[in-house]
């Protein structure tokens, strides 16, 4: 017994991310179907580790009728033009784009921070899956926001080049080459040069200056935890392939020190607490790559506010910012709601 789920958007980094937790987590599956665009159609894709090869179908001709569940990975535009078909059918939508995300009648879900929220998935049969960024701050917030009640965060984050698709790794890759031997680093995907460098915007500009995916955590965060949290958050491109990491100020109504904080993380599901005063003894973005957890570590006292603290904040954003977090959101669905398959 199981589920017949669709990855589309298969041979993309997250949709391709998506089929190895699919078979990592050994996920009820009744039957699993690859689709992608018309360029990918026919080509085999292994699914995991399984040893199983799929062969990717066209979604433009793809009929969703009799499958469960649908985890989109193609962009807003693809989502804009294929999520209501799928969902029509009475396949469940569970989008990674941008798009349904603050749309009033798609919950947007993090399992561990909000699971009770995904009961209002029937208005249009869609939920959405956060900003990568958004996801891994939430998870650690969540425990600390249950016993202190926060009021304010602070975040800048240190976001991969694998947040910008396959060409952003390519280009970092390719200007770092280029660096060595003495080529032209020139920039085609990001505005500025990424190798060596770091660049302080994400997304399109608005006019207060913030760009898009800083309002993305601001309204995010609010959507997921709570909406009276104030938030602001300054969002920077770094050299790391794959990654996040996020420094985190947050205040609270009522005083919490950093020891209680730390064996409240310790306890909260998703979170590794690695916090150890010495050298090394927290997690960078390469340790975490192909991790499930959200690893948070330097948890400390900050002395310039009342009740506050600061933290430091690190996942795989092509796992739990992305693949890890639509997959537990399918494992959600079906405990509470979809009956598996005969």
């Amino acid at each position: 017994m199981g589920y017949r789920i669709v990855v589309v958007g298969a041979t993309g980094n997250v949709g391709r991310e998506m089929l190895n937790i699919l078979a990592e987590r050994e996920f009820p599956l009744a039957d699993v179907a690859a689709v992608a665009s018309s360029r990918s159609q026919g080509i085999e894709i292994d699914f995991g580790d399984s040893g199983r090869m799929l062969k990717v179908q066209n979604l433009e001709h793809f009929d969703p009728t009799g499958w469960d569940m649908a985890l989109f990975a193609i962009g807003s535009e693809g989502s804009r033009l294929h999520a209501p078909r799928f969902a029509a059918a009475g396949c469940t939508v569970i989008d990674n784009a941008s798009l349904y995300r603050m749309d009033p009648d798609v919950p947007l879900i993090v399992p561990e921070v909000n699971p009770q929220d995904i009961d209002g998935y029937r208005r249009k049969n869609i939920i959405a899956n956060p900003n990568c960024s958004t996801a891994q701050m939430v998870v650690a917030l969540k425990p600390l926001h249950d016993y202190a009640t926060i009021k304010r965060v602070v975040v800048s984050t240190y976001q991969s080049v694998s947040g910008a698709g396959k060409m952003g790794m390519d280009e970092l890759f390719e200007q770092s080459r280029n660096i060595f031997v003495g080529d032209s680093a020139e920039a085609h995907k990001f505005t500025k040069q990424i190798a060596f460098n770091v660049i302080p915007h994400i997304g399109d500009f608005h006019d207060d200056g913030s760009t898009s995916e800083e309002w993305k955590m601001v309204v995010e965060t609010k959507k997921i935890l709570d909406p009276k949290i104030k938030v602001t958050a300054t969002c920077v491109r770094v050299p790391v392939f794959v990654g996040h990491s996020e420094a985190i100020t947050v205040e609270f109504e009522r005083e919490i020190s950093a020891k209680k904080a730390q064996s409240l993380l310790r306890e909260a599901p998703g979170v590794m607490l690695v916090d150890k005063r010495e050298d090394g003894g927290y997690v960078t973005p390469i340790e975490c790559v192909g991790d499930y957890a959200t690893f948070v570590s330097r948890v400390r006292e900050d002395p310039t506010v009342d009740n506050g603290l600061v933290l430091w904040c690190v996942s795989d954003n092509l796992r739990k910012g992305a693949a890890l977090n639509a997959v537990q959101i399918a494992e959600l669905l079906g405990r509470r709601h979809l009956k598996k398959a005969a």
